[in-house]
């Protein structure tokens, strides 16, 4: 029993100054952690509670799909992320560090280098597999903006597993029985979310996936066909443009276009002076960048902008990127800003990048790589060669869905899960391999599979909370039943003493609020607040031997019989 009278628990009535979102001030407020540094939080008692009863959940669907529980430490020696070269593509995301010794160690960003290491020292028969291990266990990642309280920390709780095949057709049922154990996780939480397509990015591999709680200050972008089901990251999403028949359409024409650096101005030239008609979907928009000191350009149509973190997902092994300055044009002359064309992109040293709506065939209006000039009828494929098509235009509500074609709706997410297929690439990098039925070496192929869950905390607080406080599920809250004594009297409080003790014969978790030098007011603030699925009230009905009895998450209030309540509260607990 949880009682407030001795509970370490401070409620705040003033929102936290650098709270950004609704999970951040409530959780603070509430009394459920506090902040110690940017991206760092401690976890007051009510807050350990809630964040273990997700790791109950998590534990317990995870053993009931036979997954095996074990352990590794955070502080780990850097020789395997060597070897599978993640020190480099985490980049200053890893914190680092150095013993007394000079040793180089990190802390723990993810762990599938020692589950491969474990694996391998324990295992050499492919009659050991299938196998899968999993841990909830503290990461730490050096973010560069910290943000949104515990959703994007420097240092967060994490359940990550992995699986452990001989064939391809194993890594496959591995996959979908940790797909099934998210979805009966993720439910039993008491969360929305979608299953949608993603990209593996620093994680390598192929099939990808991530779980999504729909949430409107959600970090991620995602779109959702309302016909088919289609469902993926913005990053994900697949552009399907064919190509065109371009060999009817007239030669290229240079034209002079003064004072037109951007496509508004562009765009009111050429009607001014062209025939008109012309709207920005007509004009090709190029975006130099720089790809780890590479010079690039990325050709979108002009009435679209590129999406940086979309083409960086579409590059693999591309860690450092960033748009042109003035110090690079001024480094590469030939390159006229706000009139660069594809023309001209191998003899000028750039690697040409191209959204799948450039596509072959199709023609546009462009810059002719000359000051106050651009060139029509420029032809992809007659006129410039595309290197590489990407899918790295932003994405609109409306685009069309790559499975049936219907417009497409976007939202925005917390990134809650995430699952991967590995294939081989750990296994390789660290000689995983056992032996066949023939007696020859198998590489074994891992599969990776990450759970947030002390972002589940935030994720959840941000799906159900309203304008009175939080308002948990019953899963997962610090307590089933907030029993609220009033009054100056013993009575009610011994009341709600027995009443407590009652309910926790049954089984349930109890938080009695029993503060003596509170007033009700304050009490009934606290207990809305806090977010317990059921709030009790021992207090002015008691002369009638009634209770009150309050569904936090309707509102909806009712008195019974003292007799009755335990029954009437169990039957509200489902």
């Amino acid at each position: 029993m949880l009682k407030m009278s001795t509970l370490f628990l401070r409620t705040l009535r003033d929102d936290p100054a650098d709270a950004e979102v609704a999970s951040h001030r409530l959780l603070v407020r509430a009394g459920y952690v506090r902040r110690i540094a940017a991206g760092i939080y401690s976890w007051l008692p009510l807050g350990y509670i809630t964040l273990r009863n997700i790791e109950r959940v998590v534990r317990e669907e995870m053993d009931a799909a036979g997954f095996q529980e074990v352990h590794f430490p955070a502080l780990l020696p850097n020789d395997a992320y060597e070897k599978t070269n993640r020190v480099a593509e985490y980049g200053p995301n890893l914190f680092r560090l150095k013993d007394r010794k000079g040793g180089d160690y990190l802390l723990a960003p993810t762990h599938e280098e020692m589950f491969t290491l474990m694996v391998k020292s324990e295992y050499s028969s492919y009659k050991d597999l299938p196998l899968s291990l999993y841990q909830i266990q503290t990461k730490y990642r050096d973010e560069a903006r910290p943000r949104s309280g515990i959703i994007r920390g420097r240092e967060f709780v994490m359940k990550d597993s992995y699986s452990f095949d001989v064939t391809d057709e194993g890594l496959d049922e591995s996959y979908n029985k940790h797909r099934e154990a998210y979805i009966k996780t993720f439910d039993r939480l008491g969360m929305r979310f979608n299953i949608v397509k993603a990209i593996s990015g620093a994680m390598g591999g192929s099939r990808s996936e991530e779980f999504l709680a729909p949430c409107p200050t959600g970090e991620d972008t995602y779109v959702l066909c309302e016909n088919c089901g289609y469902a993926a990251n913005v990053e994900a999403m697949k552009s399907t443009v064919e190509a065109v028949d371009g060999s009817g359409i007239a030669a290229m024409q240079v034209v002079d276009t003064p004072n037109t650096p951007t496509i508004d101005t562009l765009v009111d030239v050429l009607n001014a002076n062209y025939g008109g008609g012309f709207t920005g979907a007509d004009t090709l928009k190029n975006v130099l960048l720089v790809a780890d000191g590479k010079n690039i350009a990325v050709l979108v149509p002009g009435d679209r902008e590129v999406d940086l973190k979309r083409l960086q997902a579409n590059l693999p092994g591309v860690e450092d990127l960033r748009l042109f300055e003035d110090a690079d044009f001024a480094k590469n002359s030939n390159l006229v800003k706000g009139y660069v064309g594809p023309q001209r992109a191998q003899e000028f040293g750039l690697t040409l990048y191209a959204d799948p709506r450039i596509a072959p065939g199709t023609s546009w209006v462009t810059g002719a790589n000359e000051k106050n000039h651009h060139a029509l009828n420029v032809v992809n494929g007659r006129d410039f060669t595309v290197d590489e098509y990407l899918d790295c235009a932003e994405v609109r509500q409306g685009d069309a869905c790559p499975q049936c074609a219907t417009p497409v709706v976007i939202d925005r997410a917390i990134e809650i899960g995430h699952i991967f297929q590995l294939g081989r690439k750990y296994a390789q990098a660290l000689d995983l391999t056992v032996l066949d039925s023939d007696g020859k070496s198998r590489v074994v192929t891992m599969g990776s599979y990450g759970i947030g869950v002390s972002r589940a905390v935030a994720a959840i607080a941000e799906q159900t909370h309203d304008e009175l406080g939080l308002n948990w599920p019953e899963e997962i809250a610090p307590a089933q039943v907030h029993i609220v004594a009033t009054g100056k009297e013993d009575l009610p409080f011994d009341t709600a003493l027995a009443l407590a003790h009652s309910l926790e014969g049954l089984g349930r978790r109890v938080m009695l609020d029993d503060r003596r030098d509170a007033s009700a007011g304050v009490k009934f603030k606290d207990a809305e607040l806090i977010g317990n699925p059921i709030i009790v009230v021992v207090g002015k009905s008691l002369a009638e031997g009634k209770i009150e009895i309050r569904v936090r998450k309707t509102g909806e209030r009712s008195e019974v019989l003292l007799a009755d309540a335990p029954g009437a509260i169990s039957s509200l607990l489902k």
